[in-house]
């Protein structure tokens, strides 16, 4: 079965979301009402209109409520702009209750029936007195959602190690697995502080080039193998993949570096020149 629907975002680089039209005339940057598990919500339109088939379809389908009238944009404004006070009273509720966590940020539901609140922690907080302390301050149900490391540079931001903008906060929507292998297929240094990003997580780009760099590793010689090239044969002692070159040694102690197509595992591999092969050394 096809249903006809449209991507709903909620916040800058956040996921996205399918939702039915309804039988509604949407188009991109359209700001619509939906309702979600958290209450309802304001969304904005950021695809065309599509359709899907049910196997595409991974939670239950809710449909539209409604284009956001002028009414809907003016309270969802006055709930953002609530958020730095609410951020601050926290803050200080936080240090009354003596609690080990630090806010990231907070939204209203676009009704104003529900107060969520993000924080990161290193280990599991008790905030039960909080939720009670929050909830006589304001006047609404209030929940407290705790979020990753990642999650939490996201909201927050800053400067990676290559000196640019994080790409949590730039481009990257979701959070995929990066692990210590792929840093070791890339020859990346294993310190810690090398290879980790202000959320204190492997890199995030470590993960953009590995496929790349595990089909370098299936067409380069192996460290420290023997290998034939036009010089004699000598071992590989250095490997740059993302250059498709290798650093060769001979005999003599001496380093050559050289292009991938420039190798071989055989003599015969290497050149049909008999009489450059015979100068090789055996």
């Amino acid at each position: 079965m096809q249903h006809t629907v449209v991507a709903i975002q909620f916040n800058y680089l956040g996921k996205k979301y399918y939702f039915s039209t309804n039988n509604l005339d949407l188009h991109r940057k359209d700001f619509v009402v939906v309702e979600t598990i958290r209450g309802l919500e304001l969304g904005e339109v950021v695809s065309d209109v599509m359709q899907i088939s049910d196997e595409e379809i991974v939670s239950p389908l809710k449909p539209i409520l409604r284009l956001a009238n002028y009414e809907d944009l003016k309270t969802h404004k006055e709930n953002v702009d609530k958020e730095s006070q609410v951020m601050k009273k926290t803050a200080d509720l936080v240090n009354m209750n003596r609690l080990e966590m630090k806010l990231l940020n907070c939204e209203y539901t676009l009704d104003r029936s529900k107060l969520i609140i993000y924080f990161t922690a290193e280990g599991r907080v008790d905030f039960r007195e909080l939720v009670k302390d929050l909830a006589n301050e304001f006047h609404v149900r209030i929940e407290l959602r705790q979020v990753g490391a990642r999650d939490g540079a996201k909201v927050i931001g800053g400067i990676g190690p290559c000196g640019r903008q994080t790409c949590c906060t730039t481009f990257l929507r979701e959070f995929e697995p990066v692990s210590i292998k792929m840093a070791k297929n890339q020859n990346l240094s294993l310190n810690p502080s090398n290879i980790s990003g202000i959320c204190g997580k492997l890199l995030c780009c470590i993960r953009y080039e590995d496929d790349n760099y595990r089909d370098f590793k299936k067409q380069m010689p192996n460290l420290n193998s023997l290998v034939w090239t036009l010089d004699g044969r000598g071992k590989v002692v250095d490997i740059n993949y993302s250059m498709q070159s290798l650093t060769v040694q001979f005999r003599d102690g001496n380093s050559k570096v050289y292009d991938i197509n420039d190798v071989a595992d055989t003599k015969e591999e290497l050149s049909d020149d008999v009489s450059v092969l015979n100068n090789l050394e055996g």
